[in-house]
């Protein structure tokens, strides 16, 4: 690596100059500069890695030089070297210069070279950094690009199949073709839960809070209505308690995500011979935080099963209703809006979450 390191040594003194450039020439590629203007002209007009001033020339120091050089050409790394022990210029460099090290007069050889080494790893793995936080950059506005076109271009013509085939049961009364048309339906259900799945999981996991004034009764009154629509509660007692006199503030995506799956859950591990079926939500908000409570009589979840229920497509049971994402994604919502939730169920008696979220 040492062939591509490209130093720059500043110093009044041609003597110095010559010396640095004899002794490290053929180890790397070398620049050299008599004053400040000289050696901001040659940093800005080279691709340099690793500066070397000395602190005491005429007409501008040291770190009066890196001073300047960080506002044009801020990426390599700087070294001072100084032949006196002076505290106010070492506070300087560090706070103004942004010097990465000292080294004192008279330096060797030996020293200079691995100090050079040492500043180009540096400045070689910042760049690499940089170039790999543009790539991810460029991911992610790419990624937001897929969500949206998720989100639009598949469930538009997917909402389309579901009105047509609507109106195609209105006009026939063949129990074969009806039939047919259920089926259709039934896929685009499916389909359409799944997209709603994969969006809530970007949401969940990918995208950064974004903050608004939440009104938890409003919020279940809206998810309630859309669970009436979407599943058959008949049988099924629902209570929604909401306790809130003060503001809260949160991510209302990611409570909504918590929301659906927590009740989609207990929805779905219903125990069917159970007469008295119920799903509780408790919300009580006080002293800046929001506690969440949402239990079931259902099935249960065994113990053993019990750690590993919030992990990526894991499933605590063989009843096949769930993707295994679904308390991943509630999981990875409530550590985003830093919170936290605790699991408390028996096999065959029933499931309670209770979720403590801040306000943000």
């Amino acid at each position: 690596m040492s062939s591509k390191i490209h130093v720059l040594y500043l110093d009044d003194e041609d003597n110095n100059l010559n010396s640095f450039k004899a002794s490290l020439r053929r180890d790397f590629k070398i620049y050299t500069a008599l004053n400040a203007e000289e050696g901001l002209e040659v940093a800005q007009n080279n691709e340099i890695h690793v500066v070397i001033a000395d602190q005491r020339m005429p007409g501008m120091t040291g770190v009066e030089f890196f001073e300047k050089l960080v506002k044009i050409k801020p990426d390599p790394i700087r070294i001072l070297l100084t032949g006196y022990s002076d505290i106010a210029s070492v506070i300087d460099a560090i706070n103004k210069g942004e010097v990465y090290r000292f080294i004192d007069k008279p330096w060797n050889i030996e020293q200079i070279k691995n100090a050079i080494k040492t500043a180009a790893d540096i400045f070689f793995t910042r760049k690499e950094l940089k170039e790999k936080n543009a790539r991810l950059e460029k991911m992610h506005s790419e990624m937001n690009q897929f969500v949206y076109s998720l989100s639009h271009e598949l469930r538009g013509p997917l909402m389309s199949i579901s009105g047509v085939s609507k109106l195609a049961k209105m006009e026939s009364t063949d129990r074969a073709i009806l039939e047919y048309f259920e089926m259709i339906d039934s896929a685009t259900v499916k389909l359409d839960d799944f997209i709603y799945k994969m969006l809530d999981f970007y949401r969940s996991t990918k995208i950064d809070n974004v903050v608004t004034s939440i009104n938890f009764e409003e919020l279940l009154a809206e998810q309630y209505e859309a669970y009436m629509s979407k599943w058959d509660m008949n049988g099924i007692n629902v209570e929604i308690n909401v306790e809130q006199d003060e503001k809260f503030n949160s991510d209302e995506a990611k409570l909504r995500v918590i929301f659906n799956n927590l009740f989609g859950n207990a929805y779905k591990f219903q125990n069917e011979e159970a007469i008295d079926k119920f799903i509780k939500i408790n919300v009580e908000v006080a002293d800046g935080s929001a506690l969440i409570k949402v239990a079931d009589n259902g099935i249960g979840i065994d113990e053993k099963y019990q750690e590993e229920v919030f992990d990526l497509f894991h499933r605590a049971t063989q009843k096949n209703v769930g993707s295994g994402i679904g308390l991943y994604m509630v999981k990875e919502s409530v550590e985003q809006l830093k919170g936290k939730i605790e699991l408390i169920s028996s096999l065959g008696k029933g499931t309670e979450f209770r979720i403590t979220i801040p306000s943000l």
